[in-house]
């Protein structure tokens, strides 16, 4: 099961990408984390279900440096082989 996440709020320069390649360490996901333009963080996340459900609950807390506002997640079959999590810029 793949997870296209796009975070919103205070999650740029505050170690939040640092923050998610651990969570994705602990719950093996495969997919990447980038921060975009608009000053949001988006993460793919590839997984078992479960653990991609549990992931995407740890992303809404995030790191106590940071303030998440809202997050926004879009379901998808299709998958891409990841190998691993990497951080894209």
């Amino acid at each position: 099961m793949m997870a296209h996440i796009i975070i919103r709020g205070l999650v740029q320069g505050v170690g939040y990408r640092f923050f998610v390649i651990r969570k994705a360490e602990e719950y093996h996901i495969k997919g990447y984390v980038r921060n975009l333009p608009d000053h949001n963080v988006e993460v793919v996340a590839q997984g078992e279900k479960g653990l991609v459900h549990g992931f995407i609950e740890q992303l809404k807390i995030g790191p106590a440096s940071a303030h998440v506002t809202g997050v926004d997640v879009e379901w998808s079959e299709q998958e891409p082989e990841f190998i691993d999590f990497d951080v894209k810029f």
